[in-house]
C-alpha cells in the first residue's frame, strides 16, 4: 500500500479521501487554492500545498503545480476525486511519466471512453444499446441531414462534455441551422473541443447508472445501480440506490454495464450512465471514469468503502471481490446540499455560513466540508455537503430523509434543503414516479 498520496481536489471529496486514507495508515497531502486556505481538508490533511489563486485554471487545473507538489512532498500517487483532473487522460499520462500512480483508470481507457462519440463506438462493440444518434458532426449540413434521419426533437451534445453542460435541445430545422455553430462554440469554451454529436431527444426518461469496479485485467464487478432522475439543468440533485425498476430490467442494465467495462479492461471505480424510457427501453449514455458524487448511496447498501477499493487497486493489490460477494441491503437516498436558491432558478448563494448543525441518528451519514464560520467561495461548484440516509425499505428511507432534512440547519446562505423536504412529501416521488423532468412536471416551484 502507498505510504503517502496527494489529493488533487477540494471540498467534501478531498475530505472523503483523507478519512479513508487515515484509516488505512496512508499519509495525505492536499493541494489548495488561496480561496480554500481555511477549508476543512487543508486543516485535516497531514500536509497541504498552495497551488495557485482562486481561479480553477490557475490552481486545481494547474498540472505543473500539482505534479510539483506531489514530487516535492514525496507522494507516491494522486487521487483526483471528481471533476477538475479526474477524467483528464493527459494528466494521468503525465503522472505515469513522472513515476506517480494515478488513482483511476489508464489514460488509454479514459481516452477511449472520454468522448461521447468514442463511448458510443465502444457500446456498439459491446452489444450495449445507445440512443439513435451520430458520431462527430463535421458541419451544419451534416447535422441537418442527420436530424432529418433521426427525427426532431434532437439533442446536440459536446462530445467531450460532462456534468450536464454542453447540451442543447433542437426542435426544428430552423433552430438547428441557427444553433449548430453556437453549440460548437459552447463546446469549445467549456471543454476546449468543438466536436458535437447528435442524439434523439427523449422528453421523459429515468437516469439510471451502474457502479462498477475493475482490476484492469478484465475482472469487473458491479455494485448495483442508482436512480439519479431528480435533476435541475441536467445536473443531479437526489440519488438513490437501488432503483425501482423491474428486476429483469435492472439485471439487463447491470449486465450491460459490466460488459462494456470489461471491453476496455477497466481499472478502478467507474459509472456507466443509462437512460430508461417509459416503455422500458434502456440506452447507454456515457461512462464516468472516476468516483461519483453519489457513490455514498452505493456504499450504504453494500457496506463497502469505494475509496479503499480504489487505493487497493491502484497500489497493485487487485480486486479480490467476486460478483457473488456483493450483497446489497435496504435502500439509501442522498440529497446534495447546494448553496443555491431554488426559488430563484437555483442561483448560487456563496458567502459565510453563520452556523451549521447536521442531522444524526441511526442510518444517517453526512459528507461535508462545511463548518460554522466557513466562507463558501464563489469560484467553484455550489455543493457544500451531502446528506445520506439508509433504511430497510424505500418508504422508510424517505421518512428518515425527511426527518434528517428537518433536523439540518444551515444559517447564512440559501440552500436546497427546503426543496428536498417538499420532494420527500411529494406523492409522485413517494411512489417512485421519478423522471428527469420531475421538477417541471411534478412539483409546484
Amino acid at each position: 500500500m502507498f505510504k503517502k498520496i496527494l489529493i488533487a481536489n477540494r471540498g467534501e471529496i478531498a475530505l472523503r479521501v483523507i478519512r479513508t486514507a487515515r484509516e488505512m495508515g496512508v499519509k495525505t497531502v492536499v493541494v489548495y487554492s488561496t480561496a480554500d486556505e481555511k477549508s476543512l481538508p487543508v486543516l485535516l490533511a497531514d500536509e497541504s500545498v498552495c497551488v495557485g489563486p482562486p481561479a480553477s485554471n490557475a490552481s486545481y487545473l494547474n498540472i505543473p503545480n500539482i505534479l510539483s507538489a506531489a514530487l516535492m512532498t514525496g507522494a507516491e500517487a494522486i487521487h483526483p476525486g471528481y471533476g477538475f483532473m479526474a477524467e483528464n487522460p493527459d494528466f494521468a499520462e503525465m503522472c505515469r511519466e513522472h513515476g506517480i500512480v494515478f488513482i483511476g483508470p489508464t489514460p488509454e481507457s479514459m481516452r477511449a471512453l472520454g468522448s461521447k462519440a468514442g463511448g458510443r463506438e465502444i457500446a456498439a462493440a459491446s452489444n450495449v444499446p445507445t440512443v439513435p444518434g451520430t458520431g462527430v458532426l463535421e458541419d451544419v449540413d451534416a447535422a441537418l441531414l442527420a436530424a432529418k434521419q433521426i427525427g426532431y426533437p434532437v439533442l446536440l451534445k459536446a462530445s467531450a462534455g460532462g456534468g450536464g453542460r454542453g447540451q442543447k435541445v433542437i426542435r426544428t430545422q430552423d433552430e438547428l441551422a441557427k444553433g449548430f455553430a453556437q453549440a460548437q462554440e459552447e463546446a469549445r469554451l467549456y471543454f476546449g473541443d468543438p466536436a458535437i454529436i447528435m442524439e434523439k431527444f427523449l422528453e421523459e426518461f429515468r437516469h439510471v447508472e451502474v457502479q462498477v469496479m475493475g482490476d484492469g485485467l478484465g475482472h469487473v464487478i458491479h455494485i448495483g445501480e442508482r436512480d439519479c432522475s431528480i435533476q435541475r439543468r441536467n445536473q443531479k440533485l437526489i440519488e438513490e440506490a437501488p432503483s425501482t425498476l423491474p428486476e429483469s430490467l435492472r439485471q439487463e442494465i447491470l449486465d450491460a454495464g459490466v460488459r462494456l467495462a470489461q471491453h476496455v479492461n477497466y481499472a478502478g471505480a467507474g459509472t456507466l450512465e443509462f437512460i430508461v424510457d417509459r416503455d422500458g427501453n434502456y440506452y447507454f449514455m456515457e461512462m464516468n471514469t472516476r468516483i461519483q458524487v453519489e457513490h455514498c448511496v452505493s456504499e450504504m447498501i453494500s457496506g463497502l468503502d469505494f475509496v479503499r477499493l480504489q487505493l487497493q487497486i491502484a497500489a497493485g493489490e487487485g480486486l479480490a471481490l467476486q460478483q457473488e460477494d456483493i450483497e446489497l441491503h435496504g435502500h439509501a437516498i442522498e440529497c446534495r446540499i447546494n448553496a443555491e436558491d431554488p426559488d430563484k432558478d437555483f442561483r448560487p448563494a456563496a458567502g459565510k455560513i453563520d452556523d451549521v448543525h447536521f442531522a444524526g441518528g441511526p442510518g444517517v451519514r453526512v459528507d461535508s466540508h462545511a463548518y460554522s464560520g466557513y466562507v463558501i467561495p464563489p469560484n467553484y461548484d455550489s455543493l457544500i455537503g451531502k446528506l445520506i440516509v439508509h433504511h430497510d425499505t424505500r418508504g422508510e428511507a424517505i421518512s428518515r430523509m425527511k426527518r434528517a432534512l428537518e433536523e439540518t440547519v444551515i444559517q447564512g446562505p440559501k440552500t436546497t434543503i427546503p426543496l428536498y423536504i417538499k420532494i420527500m412529501d411529494n406523492p409522485f416521488y413517494k411512489r417512485g414516479a421519478v423522471l428527469t423532468n420531475f421538477l417541471k412536471t411534478r412539483m409546484e416551484m
